[in-house]
């Protein structure tokens, strides 16, 4: 990101006398996104060679391009030199450039500066420097030092430290931004009423107080050196609330149902393609990454409220998009403009919403009536998306089915308890999420959209999944067949016909089903060996008496993700579980040996979850099992009263998670070996514990920063994610 002060800080190694004298010569070259290669090798002649230039043949401006390599290969050769290439774009740059310098082991350094990761990445030996944004205190502290340098001890008046600190807080740890701002407000009066107003005016200020456009400039460059297709999606991004976690699965979503993400047509999905261009974006340090999963793949990413700001300027003017943080009637007009249209907060406010370039609607006001919303919408005859998440609506608008063009519909985590046969008509739809509604069953009809990718209804009754039945399953009517597109099926009810059915469905990537019986399971496993793609498996009995046969079944070879839960017959592991998989969650299989030995051969795991699982008293991690596992639960087992863990055993566990072990009363003691361990939660166990844990155990812990405890009653209690 610009603005971190990569250039500032190269800079004052730059002119530091002690380091410049140590070197025979020296040059400072500006890249830019515009350069020439032949200019930029005669910049660095014209600052090596000051000495000499003056005798060197006159004609190496119209030199070519190997030749003044060969010039400057000539000079350096006996020389110690240090040159900074300031503002490095693409590889190509230095690739070429590196021709030029030469390796004569006499200490010569060269220090790139640049926004992309994919540049630092061709650093030698991967030295590579990445600056982040300065935490609060820091921020705060420079801050102070440009605001009210003129005041003892650089500190903040009272009567306006509150707006101070959300003007720092706006700059989110950027330095360019909090030198700048805070150089502007050194000379405005320290008034709270001045204050409020320039905070509340940031936005207008941004685009147009020319002390401050820079900052605009210097993040713009970011964004106008994008690529058109990577431009319009990093634009999409600006259209969420302030400090809002963008889902990785949700923006790539609604990207392609925009018609934004390219078809490759070399086997690889659309959706995967989303991730390369987040990656993209997230190597050019416009979007960061604030969460991942235990497999290191990126969940949410957030956009820096400055970069935000300026794109949804940018956005605006372009009537790409535009976000609503509150209504008005003067908002109505540039929403009437706009291709898309968040609104965050006041939607009842605005004074009419009518377009008919509106292709997407997201709507986070959640009190809107069911009215309000059928009467907008109603406008919004060309829709391509149609978010209503969280709304509080008890049914579908009718006039949805009527928006013939809608790729993408959202209406999870509403109250809408039947979707209705005029669903029918939505044959364009890509992606229908209704996770957490009352949903049912679907109609017959919904066959009727071939062009499904990925179909979510189901509803989470147990948010810590502990319970046998944890999740409601959908009843689907008709011929699954007609849905030959679908990559994702959550949460589907089994019966005999749907299970031979689902292997027609060979694009199948992520699949969860439950009330599944015995009787259903070789053609539902036949099926399966038919999803040649299929990564992720979920698979719960109908009831928990329902015992499942799976030995003589064979593993799914490309499966990275199984949920198992139900009785196994005779207590015993079937060998089903693919050496790829990475995460592994076995509920109430009512196990009667150790699973750990039998999960030992699982190289590859990196989560594992093992929940009512086991009926013995004991569990044993031996030295070199699991090398990768960074995230285990155990929970539920009530007979377990020891678990022994062998040092060299789970060496890059992160994660532990401990729930209802209520005859475990001693902390396991090789806890302690795990020296990677940096968080462990703790629910619903015993007093006796608990007490170990803050006395006589506690010397096993001590490595560990944070321990937490819970009872299942907390909703921030640990939880597994089925998304």
């Amino acid at each position: 990101m610009g603005g971190l002060g990569k250039t500032a800080i190269a800079s004052t190694v730059y002119k530091n006398q002690k380091i410049i004298t140590s070197f025979d010569c020296h040059a400072w070259v500006i890249v830019s996104q515009t350069y020439q290669v032949e200019e930029l090798l005669r910049e660095i002649i014209n600052q090596l060679i000051i000495k000499e230039r003056a005798s060197m043949a006159s004609g190496f401006m119209t030199m070519s391009r190997m030749r003044l390599v060969e010039v400057i290969q000539s000079y350096l050769r006996d020389k110690k030199y240090f040159v900074v290439l300031d503002d490095v774009w693409d590889k190509d740059a230095w690739l070429f450039l590196n021709y030029a310098f030469v390796r004569n082991e006499r200490g010569s350094k060269v220090l790139i500066t640049t926004r992309r990761k994919d540049v630092s990445s061709l650093a030698a030996d991967n030295y590579v420097i990445e600056l982040k944004t300065l935490k609060d205190a820091e921020s705060w502290e420079l801050f102070c030092k440009k605001a009210f340098h003129a005041s003892e001890d650089n500190i903040c008046p009272e009567n306006i430290r509150c707006w101070a600190t959300k003007i720092v807080a706006k700059c989110q740890g950027l330095p360019l931004a909090i030198v700048t701002i805070g150089s502007i407000l050194s000379y405005r009066d320290l008034k709270e009423h001045e204050w409020a107003f320039f905070f509340k005016q940031l936005s207008w200020q941004l685009a147009n107080n020319p002390e401050l456009s820079w900052i605009s400039s210097v993040l713009k460059l970011s964004l106008n050196d994008l690529p058109s297709y990577l431009r319009s999606c990093f634009l999409y991004c600006s259209i969420f609330p302030e400090d809002y976690k963008i889902r990785r699965k949700l923006i790539s979503k609604l990207w392609i149902a925009e018609g934004l993400v390219e078809e490759r047509g070399d086997g690889t999905t659309m959706e995967e393609v989303a991730e390369c261009y987040l990656m993209e974006l997230t190597q050019r340090s416009l979007l960061q990454v604030t969460e991942r999963k235990a497999c290191g793949r990126a969940r949410t990413f957030l956009m820096h409220d400055l970069v935000r700001e300026i794109t949804s300027t940018i956005a605006k003017k372009e009537k790409f998009s535009v976000a609503l943080a509150h209504g008005g009637a003067s908002t109505s007009q540039v929403a009437h403009e706009a291709r898309r249209l968040c609104i965050q907060r006041g939607a009842q406010t605005l004074n009419s919403l009518s377009s008919s370039r509106l292709r997407s609607f997201i709507l986070f006001d959640t009190e809107v009536p069911c009215s309000w919303i059928h009467d907008t919408v109603s406008c919004f005859r060309l829709l391509r998306v149609l978010c209503l998440r969280f709304v509080n609506v008890e049914q579908v608008p009718g006039v949805i089915t009527e928006l013939y063009n809608l790729r993408y519909l959202d209406m999870s985590y509403t109250k809408v308890k039947m979707i209705p046969a005029s669903f029918g008509k939505l044959v364009n739809l890509q992606v229908l999420d209704l996770r957490d509604t009352y949903v049912e069953e679907l109609p017959l009809e919904i066959t009727m959209l071939t062009k499904l990718r990925q179909l979510q209804v189901y509803a989470l009754y147990d948010i810590l999944q502990r319970s046998p039945n944890s999740f409601s399953a959908t009843k689907f009517f008709g011929n699954i067949c007609h849905l030959k597109n679908l990559q994702a099926l959550q949460v589907v009810s089994a019966n005999k016909d749907l299970v031979s059915q689902l292997g027609n469905l060979n694009l199948m990537r992520s699949l969860a089903i439950a009330e599944v019986r015995q009787s259903y399971i070789a053609e539902l496993w036949n099926s399966l060996t038919k999803m040649p793609n299929l990564k992720r498996l979920i698979i719960s009995t109908c009831n928990v008496n329902e015992t499942l046969d799976m030995e003589m079944l064979k593993p799914l070879p490309n499966l990275t993700t199984f949920v198992l839960s139900g009785k196994l017959e005779r207590g015993l592991l079937p060998s089903i579980f693919s050496v790829k998989l990475k995460q592994l969650k076995l509920d109430w299989s009512s196990l009667k040996k150790d699973p750990v030995s039998s999960l030992s051969h699982m190289l590859n795991l990196v989560d594992l979850f093992l929940t009512g699982g086991y009926a013995g008293e004991q569990l044993t991690f031996r030295n070199r099992w699991f090398p990768n596992l960074k995230c285990l639960q155990l929970a539920d087992m009530e007979h377990l009263n020891w678990i022994e863990v062998e040092d060299g055993t789970m060496m890059n566990l992160q994660c532990l998670s401990l729930a209802g072990l209520r005859n475990l009363k001693a902390v396991p003691d090789g806890i302690k070996y795990i020296r990677a361990l940096h968080e462990m939660f703790l629910t619903d166990m015993s007093n006796e514990f608990i007490v170990r844990l803050h006395g006589s155990d506690n010397h096993i812990v001590q490595h560990i920063p944070n321990i937490k405890k819970f009872e299942s009653s907390d909703s921030q209690a640990g939880e597994f994610h089925m998304e």
